[in-house]
């Protein structure tokens, strides 16, 4: 399922518009479990297979660029992707095909339907996580929606301090120029963009979950130093 997902998006980000990879050495260094990805999150659909098309080139030694995407045949590790319950049960084909290429659905605490809410953590959508990290590598967008510079979720930093897992951040750009918020439909041609594979992260995985979070929001380029280049804590 994931190879013809794979091949289908493959045109958008390497045909039509330029795909470049950064770090994707670091993916080959990684032990084959309890790794997981943090992203910064630009369309629905469309970051997760850029990211994951990236990962399995890596493990065929591809540099900077795709070529063709045979990669797709042998993932250098189970890939997995954690997705709202809401959005992959969404009515119509797509949305439940795309859910059996790895993803675990999750119940969002403080969104619902496009409302916000309020509601408590059900342990058992969380035990998912812990299942996809035991049996292999899992990709996170830790602020849950597609706006930038939103708060990251304190439940990914709780996920960390459990599970101890390697954490490796990613930082993505350009799809928001090149897709819809969808990531389905094209909005314009020969955007370049990119996918960087950071160093993973030394965590002291003792720290409050509100140091681990913004540890990890700075090292996906969404904390306010990058929202605000002459940002000082001290003007704050």
């Amino acid at each position: 399922m994931f190879g013809v997902f794979g091949s289908f998006f493959y045109i958008g980000l390497c045909v039509i518009n330029r795909l470049r990879i950064e770090g994707s050495d670091k993916i080959r260094k990684l032990p084959a479990q309890n790794v997981l990805f943090v992203s910064n999150h630009q369309t629905y659909y469309r970051d997760v297979m850029a990211i994951f098309h990236s990962i399995c080139a890596a493990k065929w030694g591809y540099g900077r660029r795709l070529w063709a995407p045979f990669y797709l045949l042998w993932t250098p590790a189970r890939l997995y992707y954690v997705a709202a319950t809401e959005t992959m049960k969404k009515s119509g084909l797509l949305p439940w095909l795309f859910s059996l290429a790895g993803a675990v659905t999750v119940k969002r605490s403080w969104r619902d339907a496009g409302q916000e809410v309020q509601r408590q953590v059900d342990v058992s959508e969380v035990d998912k996580i812990y299942r996809a990290l035991d049996f292999g590598w899992v990709l996170t967008f830790p602020q849950g929606t597609t706006k930038p510079y939103a708060e990251g979720r304190r439940g990914v930093a709780q996920i960390i301090k459990d599970q101890q897992p390697v954490v490796v951040p990613v930082v993505i750009d350009g799809f928001r120029r090149a897709f819809n918020k969808k990531g389905l439909l094209l909005k314009k041609r020969n955007v370049d963009l990119t996918v960087t594979f950071k160093d993973p992260l030394e965590l002291d995985y003792t720290a409050s979950k509100d140091q681990i979070i913004a540890q990890i929001m700075d090292a996906i380029e969404q904390s306010d130093r990058y929202r605000f280049p002459h940002y000082s804590p001290s003007l704050k």
